[in-house]
């Protein structure tokens, strides 16, 4: 799925005494090696482990700390959506196959192997026998079976749901006995393991209950106690401290282990330490209290390249990233009857809606921005223009000829003044013909400095071309409810980060008319506009045939429907770097998210003596 995050989630809470126990603050030797005895007692291997390949084998103890902007909004892995929760719960569970960020393959994890029949739409998956919850319940094919029910949850939808559909049908779910798993699909489906890998296996023993009596969607929330959250992936939580910290713990029953049968993860916490903003998560890095930056500001990078011979640690150059960045109208309409409003009554003002519901007009916006100035100011000059969430850095689905609307103001103009659009009061401003100042607020979130920035720059840009606009920023979670839920807004910028694997395919949350995720208008009973409906049936061949060339053609008329329409405008791309610490072993830091912690469950400290 392509998730929304925060830009990113990289920092938070302060340091001080209340999390001191956690992390030693300006120094101190939170990384030393624990005694051998703290690892006496570690579990025998599963019957059927899971061996992980890794440059080296590695040592138990030490702790990992990242900073982040936002804290979680839930640890229910199949409700969440925003990335400051996804990045903590891809650790806390594991589906049936995982995704290796440097060979880009799928590779086996709760199933140890699975095959396709002849038909080509019938896959059996065989589960790995010992492999356990992190409360020691084995995990068999009936969690599997379970976490499909919630998938498929019609009141639920969580956002895999949209993944999991095929022609408007669901794949049918099975299990001949307790370690097997058979899969049909409508029709073949060339992604299929990727696709059914996104769904996090959940414990039926403890969250069955949830589901039947209609309280789900809020179970395992952040006020979970940590004893209460019972997790299948290589770790558990800790501890939560809404806007302070998340700390992960290691899992001891997990089935991961490494060449020499030791049980993985090797550390013994990963750390998300929140702070309130990317400036502050600058800070909280130069003064040695995180281990690595995923998402630093651009203006810092000099700086960090500057002092990494001295100050013990190294930065990454990853290229461009694989996140991106956009605006886009909000077109959202009431699907029921409730407040006054009528079933297909827009969310906004119908003033507004009428101006953004028409693609001249998004188009003029679009050819109202400056990229190439946006570049070399407020990225610092890495950054790189992007038409799509395949951008540049997606090796095998960039495509560098998709249609655009960039930079062409007096273009921009001229398509305002054929909507009849004039300065009829001489304040600079637009007018539509009942003397409606054309002007709309940008949503985005305020800890994320390099949003804010773009939208001021935005704001500016449409001044030049009659179009007045005020920022609006707002925390993410509170921005994330505004988008799906309560439709507060007149216009969104955010971000999208792409799935893993990084296809297209894995984005149709998004690109499908009934996707939770599908931002200018959410969760359509039916596509709203012919070219939705196009870009349905589009999007079932992107994911229905094994032919890549087909596949390729599907997904670039998609985007080109989406761009010619403008429902999202895009902006420049970043240039990845990411400084990360000295002194972790089999770190190896990869432009697809999640950047720095994919493989967390074997890195390891290097040395006793690192310490800080």
């Amino acid at each position: 799925m392509i998730q929304p995050f925060p830009r990113r989630r990289l920092a938070q809470a302060l340091c001080g005494l209340a999390i001191s126990t956690l992390v030693a603050c300006g120094g101190g030797d939170r990384a030393t090696e624990p005694p051998p005895e703290t690892y006496r007692d570690e579990l025998p291997p599963p019957e059927e482990p899971m061996v992980v390949n890794a440059p080296s084998v590695g040592r138990h103890g030490g702790r990992f700390v990242l900073g982040v902007t936002s804290s979680p909004k839930t640890f229910n892995a199949l409700m969440a959506n925003e990335a400051s929760s996804t990045d903590i719960t891809q650790l806390l569970y594991m589906g049936l196959a995982s995704f290796d960020n440097g060979t880009q393959e799928d590779l086996p994890a709760l199933a140890k192997s699975w095959e396709v029949a002849d038909d080509q739409v019938t896959w059996t998956f065989h589960l790995r026998r010992g492999a356990a919850f992190s409360d020691g319940h084995p995990i068999t094919a009936e969690d599997v079976l379970f976490s499909f029910e919630v998938a498929y949850d019609a009141t639920l939808h969580p956002s895999v749901q949209d993944i999991l559909v095929m022609n408007g049908q669901h794949f049918e779910v099975s299990a001949p006995d307790d370690y097997t798993v058979v899969i049909r699909t409508p029709s073949p489906n060339g992604m299929l393991v990727p696709l059914v890998s996104a769904v996090s296996i959940m414990p039926k023993h403890v969250l069955e209950p949830a589901l039947r009596d209609g309280s789900f969607a809020s179970a395992y929330s952040v006020s979970t106690p940590p004893e209460q959250l019972v997790t299948s992936g290589p770790w558990r939580l800790g501890q939560q401290v809404a806007g302070e910290r998340t700390v992960l713990t290691r899992n001891p029953y997990w089935f991961g282990v490494d060449a020499e049968g030791q049980r993985l993860p090797y550390l013994d916490e990963v750390v998300f330490l929140v702070v309130p903003d990317q400036d502050a998560l600058d800070l909280k890095f130069r003064s040695g209290e995180v281990d690595g930056l995923d998402n630093p500001k651009p203006e810092n990078y000099a700086w960090y390249e500057d002092n990494q011979a001295t100050g013990g640690f190294t930065v990454h150059d990853l290229g461009p990233g694989l996140s991106t960045n956009f605006f886009w109208f909000n077109l959202n309409k009431a699907h029921e009857a409730s407040g006054g409003r009528r079933v297909g009554d827009p969310r906004v003002d119908p003033v507004k809606y009428a101006w953004f519901s028409n693609p001249v007009f998004r188009r003029a916006v679009s050819m109202a921005i400056d990229r190439d100035s946006m570049i070399p100011s407020i990225f610092f000059g890495d950054a790189v223009k992007n038409w799509s969430t395949t951008g540049p850095g997606n090796r095998r689905w960039y495509n560098p000829d998709l249609v655009h609307y960039d930079y062409n103001p007096e273009e921009a103009k001229r398509l305002l003044a054929g909507l009849g659009w004039r300065d009829r009061d001489g304040d600079g401003f637009l007018e539509d013909q009942r003397g409606n100042t054309i002007a709309f607020s940008i949503k985005t979130n305020s800890d994320n400095r390099l949003r804010v920035s773009m939208a001021n720059f935005i704001r500016d840009d449409l001044a030049s071309v009659g179009i007045r606009a005020t920022l609006v920023p707002v925390d993410f979670n509170t921005l994330v409810t505004n988008i799906r839920d309560d439709y507060d807004y007149e216009v969104g910028l955010l971000g999208l980060q792409t799935g893993v694997p990084p296809d297209p395919g894995m984005g149709q949350n998004v690109w499908r008319s009934s996707g939770r995720t599908h931002y200018w208008h959410i969760a359509q009973p039916t596509p709203d506009t012919p070219e939705e409906a196009r870009i349905d049936a589009l999007m079932d061949e992107v994911v229905g045939t094994i032919d890549m060339e087909a596949r390729l053609r599907a997904w670039r008329e998609v985007q080109t429907i989406v761009n010619d329409q403008g429902w999202f405008i895009w902006l420049p791309t970043i240039n990845v770097k990411v400084p990360v610490r000295n002194g972790f072993g089999n770190m190896a830091p990869n432009v697809i998210p999640n950047r720095l912690l994919w493989n967390i469950d074997r890195v390891y400290v290097e040395s006793a003596a690192q310490g800080r």
